[in-house]
């Protein structure tokens, strides 16, 4: 059996990107998923200095192993201030020590939601961008504009955007 990963780049108890991973990764079938909390992995923030003195993290290597593991992956990207939250930027900065290619050329679903109206467009084009570059086959994305209008009870409420959450959800697990 298929196995993938799905997790929010959030380290937030109550992130709106944790609510619609979950639901995308529950549309696949036949495959085994782990939905991940970035919050199980705690790691102190990058720096030269902190990796010349006290080495990688065990966690950094722990969730590196669950993507080496997987056969595919769903990410869905928070957003602050334009960019990917400090958490995962900072669990990516100590995987990328180990090895550049954290994505070990794995399926990659993106998703992301906001708010906003924008549904987190600009951490969307910073990893639509870059992640190839980490050794990531972005398959197809989805991003959903305001979250609290458009998603209830643990689902996409509005019909066209479900729609095409399913429409990536299926194209990604024919990629897997």
């Amino acid at each position: 059996m298929k196995k993938i990963i799905a997790f929010a780049g959030s380290n937030s108890n109550k992130s709106i990107n944790k609510q619609l991973v979950t639901y995308a990764s529950s549309l696949l079938e036949g495959i085994e998923v782990s939905v991940l909390d970035l919050s199980d992995y705690p790691l102190p923030i990058y720096g030269i200095d902190k990796e010349m003195e006290d080495g990688i993290p065990e966690n950094a290597a722990k969730f590196l192993e669950k993507i080496i593991v997987a056969d595919g992956i769903i990410v869905s990207l928070a957003e602050h201030n334009g960019n990917f939250t400090v958490a995962f930027k900072n669990i990516i900065d100590w995987m990328s020590r180990i090895e550049q290619k954290v994505w070990h050329n794995k399926p990659v679903l993106l998703l992301s939601t906001s708010p906003g109206g924008r549904g987190g467009a600009s951490s969307m084009a910073i990893a639509k961008n870059g992640f190839p570059h980490m050794g990531a086959n972005v398959i197809t994305d989805f991003s959903l504009p305001k979250f609290y209008d458009n998603f209830n009870d643990g689902r996409v409420v509005n019909e066209e955007f479900n729609k095409k959450i399913k429409e990536a959800v299926t194209t990604f697990q024919k990629a897997v």
